[in-house]
């Protein structure tokens, strides 16, 4: 049974600021009492410790960095509205951040990542003060404040780049206002906390709150993560992206991390390469420690998640705990959609995913229909959704086993995972990789993940033993790799910080982009005969297998996606419509003024017609024939600037109608401030948010200087232009 998530509930200002809301803490407020006092007890510490956990229940977090801002990726991905950026989310969404500078998110996100972090430190200090500081309690607790404080310097470090550092709490009269630190020398202090402190926290299946509470399980998978960041690349300065190898000493005690192998050898990472072992030391290190196997299912660890369960030493090692109405967006912000009037609340769904995205994935992989949420639920009905407006099927709030209520939205209570153990099997796979190239350590890692994507396979060795012993150089592993980080945690809010650190973020987008431009001039005929499109689009040849729309049949009411019974989940009908319609398939169904079906290929190209007449170019032509009389009249233009003549049957119209093929509006908004849109950016893709002009006018050294902040585009975006074609005598 999931407990109690008294640490998202607890109201707090600071660590020395608390109050219960629950019997469960019906102890004296520390706010009563002095840092000796609190500290002096493992309860009222791990009251002070909830303050630290609080601000996950932050809008800040529960919304926005939880899922809102992991967007703009070749997965995750909402479009923005037209027109140019104003102060809401949407900017961070096209990649124009740099607009919003004066945007309250900005400083919400800021404020309360160093405010969590604050509190961490006031717990790490109070326990390492403490006469009690030493028993296993209290070092599991100081665990959990190093966590605390490793994550959130996760979080910023990968929205802001160089960030302030701050190893002590903030203090009467101290140093507050700090200037930026080198994002790669605060990985490395942080990692060197962690290390020194992961022995002695307790793992998930001993502690209490297992997992949700910060564990050792975590502890070791959080050390590998933050190593490959350390190895990987991150914007500097001067607006490139680097190592720390290519700018820094790295043999600095700033940037070093000592830590003892599996063999208790003490080493100390220092370059790209010692990090990556480290990675690799640390997933072997569960691994030996706390070995355990994947669901056979991937779809258990979400529906758990969705029944409020929650099952420690299995597949998650930590998931963020929430409370009804406390935050915790999962289920409205982030899940799938549910309007109207729905018996368990409603949504407002700000997380996308992209239709190449869903293409991609193979025809077997059960990832995909547990990911791509294709479906939506209008007044306790499923419907089919738009390929563009795909919601994450991990989370719905309609299959909540509590009972949310109508007029529910935000606060639904489900957790959100912040790691896996599939993610530890992938870290292992790639970080051995690197190191030694594709080798049975390695492939066994990634047969592992694949093995359950592709349990129920009829093509089981084409799809995971031959897939993986195909794999046989560095370069085309590693590719393998960034292919199933994608499939396996596409929702999960990591997308977006891995292609940072992999310097592949602009190949990646304009991959997703030229993708969907492929699949929508396969829409089109005349676009496939023309050969200088298809020269320069040959793959869009490849695409006209993919259905332009899904057909379906409705076979229950039980408000689940099983209601929805699809002729094929990826591909084109082989037979034609009124065939299709013939036989009880559905292409779409018309309830009220809403229009629910799911359309994909026409989606991705946008066609502009205009029409020539006597030199003119009008935006509209309407033509209509008197059949008597064989008589067409046609009206160009709009009142009162439009023209009306007639033609007699037989004779030419003179009008040329001339139709212009582009990337969709959908495509181009999603990565508008990228040079101009993907497929003609430069290679450095303006991901870093702006810190906010109320931070920056309350710091003496603090600015947006570099990084390549405020240079980004905040125009409209430009469609990429594919063909025109033009017919004479319209």
């Amino acid at each position: 049974m999931k407990l109690k998530n008294i640490y998202i509930a607890i109201t707090a200002v600071g660590a020395f600021a608390l109050t219960s809301c629950s019997d469960i803490l019906d102890v004296e407020s520390p706010s009563q009492q002095d840092a000796t006092s609190v500290y002096a007890s493992a309860e009222t510490t791990l009251q002070a410790l909830y303050g630290a956990y609080n601000l996950f229940g932050q809008d800040s977090y529960s919304s926005r960095m939880c899922g809102v801002y992991m967007q703009n990726t070749d997965v995750e991905a909402s479009a923005p509205s037209a027109g140019v950026p104003s102060s809401d989310r949407r900017a961070v969404w096209s990649l124009q951040s740099s607009a919003i500078t004066g945007f309250n998110d900005m400083t919400n996100m800021w404020n309360h990542n160093l405010q969590a972090i604050d509190r961490a430190n006031q717990v790490i200090e109070g326990i390492n003060e403490s006469s009690i500081g030493e028993s296993d309690e209290m070092q599991q607790m100081k665990g959990e404040a190093v966590c605390i404080k490793a994550y959130r310097y996760y979080l910023m470090c990968g929205f802001w780049g160089d960030v302030p550092y701050y190893d002590q709490a903030s203090k009467w009269g101290g140093d507050l206002d700090k200037a930026r630190s080198d994002k790669f020398v605060v990985y490395s202090r942080i990692l060197q906390e962690l290390v020194n402190i992961e022995p002695r926290m307790k793992f998930s299946d001993v502690n209490t709150g297992g997992i949700e509470r910060m564990n050792r399980d975590f502890a070791i998978g959080m050390i590998a993560r933050l190593a490959l960041f350390r190895a990987g690349y991150a914007k500097t300065y001067d607006n490139q992206m680097k190592r720390a190898d290519d700018y820094l000493d790295v043999n600095a005690d700033s940037l070093s991390v000592t830590y003892r192998t599996l063999n208790g050898q003490e080493v100390t990472a220092h370059t790209h390469a010692d990090y990556v072992q480290m990675a690799k030391d640390y997933c072997q290190k569960l691994i030996q420690l706390k070995p355990r196997k994947l669901y056979d299912d991937f779809n258990t660890p979400f529906a758990n998640e969705n029944a409020y369960l929650c099952e420690n030493n299995n597949e998650i090692l930590y998931e963020v705990a929430f409370v009804e109405s406390m935050g915790g967006d999962v289920g409205w912000s982030i899940g799938v959609t549910n309007t109207g009037s729905c018996s368990n609340g409603t949504t407002t769904n700000q997380v996308g995913l992209t239709p190449s995205y869903y293409i991609s994935f193979g025809d077997y992989d059960q990832r995909r229909d547990v990911t791509c949420a294709k479906w939506q639920h209008a007044s306790d009905v499923v419907y089919p959704t738009e390929g563009t407006g795909m919601g994450i099927g991990k989370w719905d709030r309609a299959l909540a086993t509590k009972s949310l209520g109508s007029s529910s939205s935000k606060g639904t209570g489900i957790n959100y995972p912040l790691m896996r153990y599939s993610d530890v099997l992938l870290m292992l796979a790639e970080a051995e990789n690197e190191l030694n190239g594709p080798t049975a350590v390695a492939k066994e890692a990634l047969t592992q993940v694949r093995a359950r994507a592709f349990k129920n396979s009829p093509n089981y060795a084409k799809d995971v033993t031959d897939y993986v012993a195909a794999l046989s150089t560095k370069e085309a592993f590693f590719n393998a790799i960034v292919d199933e980080r994608a499939w396996e945690f596409g929702g999960e809010g990591l997308r977006r910080f891995d292609l940072i650190r992999w310097n592949i973020y602009a190949q990646k987008i304009e991959e997703a982009m030229r993708a969907m431009l492929c699949w929508g001039i396969s829409t089109y005929e005349d676009l496939l005969q023309m050969p200088s499109v298809m020269s320069a689009y040959p793959e869009a040849a490849d695409y006209v297998k993919y259905a332009d729309k899904l057909w379906y049949k409705r076979v229950g009411s039980t408000n689940t996606k099983a209601d929805l019974e699809w002729f094929d989940q990826k591909y084109r009908p082989a037979d034609d419509d009124a065939t299709m319609e013939a036989n009880g398939w559905l292409q779409s169904e018309v309830v009220g003024s809403t229009t629910y079906r799911c359309r994909w290929g026409s989606q991705l190209i946008k066609r502009t017609s205009t029409y020539i007449y006597n030199g003119t170019e009008y935006t509209s032509c309407t033509k209509t024939k008197d059949n008597a009389t064989g008589v067409t009249t046609y009206t160009l233009g709009t009142a009162p600037a439009s023209v009306t003549f007639t033609v007699e049957g037989g004779q030419q119209s003179g009008v040329t109608r001339k139709d212009v093929y582009a990337a969709s509006d959908y495509a181009t908004r999603l990565y508008r401030g990228y040079a101009n849109g993907a497929l003609k950016g430069d290679g450095n893709v303006p991901f870093l948010l702006p810190i906010s002009v109320t931070t920056i006018n309350a710091s003496s050294v603090l600015s947006n200087d570099g990084y390549g902040i405020l240079s980004n585009d905040t125009g409209e975006g430009v469609n990429v232009e594919v063909a025109t074609i033009t017919k004479e005598n319209y």
